[in-house]
């Protein structure tokens, strides 16, 4: 059993942690509502955008014309896949759900695999696992911008159009809830619009709008926007995951130290008894023993 002179340190080291992750849960909270409102943001933007690609490429898929390069599917020799973590720990298990997920996913792939990395832990993980890392990005911060971004989209698009990468995939945290991040992998390169018929896509815009200079045209210039918003939203959730799953990993911290600390007290309070009590018997012993004599 351990003495009370340990104990008492035990429990003043258990405390410091306590204050440590307290102070980590307040900061978190208070910088999560807001990642969380530009995630969500975000999403009616990007949701739109999806529509609007798919109606345009409906009414241009039967001009006879040569698609867009970022449209054309080619046989894939090199996959390339664009992960994106946090840069720091202290999140619960988000970290390893995520490389996890990825990792599963390049073990899956017949052909050679690139890594884009986003985040330290991302970038980490895939190195300890010799996977060829070809870019990094960190440092983006807690609240990224389009142009925190740009560099990425730019990255991403010009190794697809150069032929360095065959197919492109995304790996990124879906925020279900406070309590909740999901591990997301999607192909985002090439772009596979969701499938609109012409007259689905004509009772979508109405007949009021009218493209100019010709809907294949607009198109062209959508799909970049349409890449580099994809990119943006999944780094943006990312964030916002961050900063939840570390406010609910440092909650669970912060209760189990004051756990532990009151489990910690009593086992003191209890040897502290003992040590009295054993004290009162050898005064009692001695003083008996002065009687006798």
């Amino acid at each position: 059993m351990a003495t009370i002179r340990q104990l008492k340190r035990r429990i003043a080291s258990v405390k410091n942690t306590a204050k440590i992750t307290n102070a980590l849960q307040l900061v978190a909270a208070s910088k999560m509502r807001r990642a969380q409102d530009r995630a969500l943001q975000a999403k009616p933007y990007a949701e739109k955008l999806r529509t609007v690609i798919a109606g345009l490429a409906a009414q241009s898929s039967d001009d006879g014309q040569p698609r867009h390069p970022l449209l054309v599917s080619r046989p894939v020799q090199n996959i390339g896949i664009l992960h994106i973590t946090p840069d720091r720990g202290l999140c619960g298990g988000l970290n390893a759900n995520l490389n996890r997920s990825a990792g599963t996913f390049v073990a899956m792939q017949q052909e050679p695999v690139s890594v884009i990395a986003v985040g330290k832990k991302g970038r980490d993980f895939f190195a300890r696992a010799h996977v060829p890392v070809i870019a990094e990005f960190t440092g983006l911060g807690d609240y990224p911008t389009q142009a925190d971004t740009s560099g990425i989209t730019r990255l991403v698009i010009d190794d697809y159009l150069n032929g360095t990468i065959d197919r492109v995939y995304i790996s990124f945290p879906e925020l279900i809830s406070t309590a909740v991040q999901r591990p997301v992998i999607r192909q985002i390169l090439p772009i596979e619009p969701p499938e609109m018929e012409s007259e689905e896509a004509a009772l979508a815009f109405g007949e009021d709008y009218i493209f100019e200079p010709s809907p294949k045209e607009v198109l062209e210039q959508l799909l970049p926007r349409y890449v580099e918003m994809q990119i943006y939203e999944a780094i943006l959730q990312n964030a916002a995951s961050f900063q939840s799953a570390q406010m609910v990993a440092m909650k669970n911290a912060t209760d189990n130290a004051n756990e532990i600390v009151r489990e910690l007290t009593l086992t003191y309070n209890k040897a502290r008894q003992e040590q009295i009590t054993k004290e009162l018997l050898d005064i009692v012993g001695g003083a008996a023993a002065l009687e006798e004599a």
